[in-house]
């Protein structure tokens, strides 16, 4: 059996467990309900889930099976241009810490001034945009559009209530206009965001492998945390802020969601929120949370994946209140990227020259704003209940 027949296979026995527990679910909302039933239905989704789960694990290993079998010769090394330009980057930045860099950017193109410094090679920015995402990035989960100005703006249609057309009670009846679309502008102005790190002077003297290493980890999380912030912001300006007591009350924040959303919509939330939303039980002592059979750490909620982030990322806010949002955030959220990371140094200023090292500025260029203020939900909560019922036996 291959990797494609395993996967089905897998995701035929998940959509197995998802079928068994909504007979569960109908069996408690049935008033005839029979306790041997349900331990019946019970025992046929235990067995299905351990099922699942030994499907995956197979799937696993004949993934991992698959790569180890890959043979050196098969595994593409850099081509003479890719590695031109990472050998040139090198040089350049060598130069750059050393004063030597004299290829400044025009201050005509992004108004950033003289001292831009060295832009960084967009094969180097893929690489860093990689290990972004690393790093609980939230920047994945919204909508990214490259741009190349400074300022700009889109026109973005709104849902609104669409009505019907006139009926004509005759046939040469004049014909009114219909309700027009409702339009948004959405502008961006692209803001820089700059920081400042110390370089010993034998990175100089390193591989151009761990310069880049260190280059590419150190702006990543430069990257992450004022990223991540910048959205976060923006979220949190967002209208609609429910709080949750109970596990009915997450399903009714899925009601404030547009249901032509709702198709790519997920659960998005801390550490914190996913630990205590994992131990909410319904009244059978089974926990409510349900693996994800597209994911093999994934979770989802009434079939809506479940998306955690560290709480160093994601805070929780007053009160200790967890944070549980709704929605699709690509369509609330876009995150305009000038991509122009840029790099500048000194070895005097900063206190360099006292200690002997290196001071290199990065500066990240990108807005953030909402577009549809409607499909995100931001909602919060201290504790979801357990679920508890009254059964009844039948005879």
């Amino acid at each position: 059996m291959n990797l494609n027949e395993l996967h089905d296979l897998w995701v035929e026995a998940g959509n197995k467990v998802t079928d068994l527990n909504d007979q569960i679910t109908n069996a408690l909302n049935d008033d005839t309900f029979s306790v041997d039933a349900f331990e019946a239905l019970k025992k046929d989704r235990d067995a299905a889930k351990v099922r699942r789960d030994a499907i995956k694990d197979q799937l696993d290993e004949a993934k991992a099976a698959a790569v180890a079998a890959v043979s050196e010769e098969e595994k593409k090394p850099l081509d003479e241009k890719e590695t031109e330009i990472k050998d040139a980057f090198i040089a350049d930045f060598k130069n750059l810490v050393r004063g030597r860099f004299q290829n400044a950017l025009d201050s005509s193109t992004d108004g950033s001034g003289a001292d831009a410094g060295l832009t960084i090679p967009q094969d180097i920015q893929t690489a860093i945009r990689g290990l972004v995402r690393q790093f609980d990035s939230l920047q994945e989960y919204v909508n990214v559009e490259n741009v190349t100005t400074l300022t700009g703006s889109r026109v973005y249609e709104k849902w609104a209530d669409i009505t019907g057309l006139a009926e004509l009670d005759e046939e040469g009846a004049k014909i009114g206009d219909n309700d027009d679309p409702k339009l948004a502008i959405i502008r961006y102005t692209i803001k820089r965001f700059a920081g400042i790190s110390t370089v010993t002077n034998s990175l100089l003297a390193d591989t151009a492998e761990n310069i880049l290493a260190w280059l590419s980890g150190w702006i990543a999380k430069k990257v992450v945390v004022t990223r991540n912030k910048k959205i976060l912001e923006v979220i949190a300006t967002l209208p609609t802020k429910p709080t949750l007591a109970k596990w009915d009350d997450i399903i009714d924040l899925e009601s404030k969601v547009d249901p032509a959303i709702k198709q790519t919509a997920m659960f998005l939330t801390n550490t914190s929120g996913f630990t205590a939303l994992k131990k909410v039980k319904d009244a059978m002592g089974n926990y409510l949370m349900e693996r994800d059979v597209k994911s093999p750490t994934g979770y989802v909620i009434d079939g809506f994946p479940v998306k955690e982030v560290a709480d160093r990322w994601l805070a929780n806010g007053a009160a200790n209140a967890m944070p549980l949002y709704f929605g699709d955030l690509k369509q609330a959220v876009t995150l305009f990227d000038r991509q122009q990371m840029s790099l500048l140094s000194t070895n005097i200023g900063g206190g360099a020259f006292e200690t002997d090292t290196t001071k290199v500025r990065v500066i990240d260029r990108f807005d953030v704003v909402a577009t549809d203020t409607e499909a995100f939900v931001p909602a919060t909560f201290k504790a979801i209940a357990d679920q508890k019922a009254n059964l009844t036996t039948t005879a």
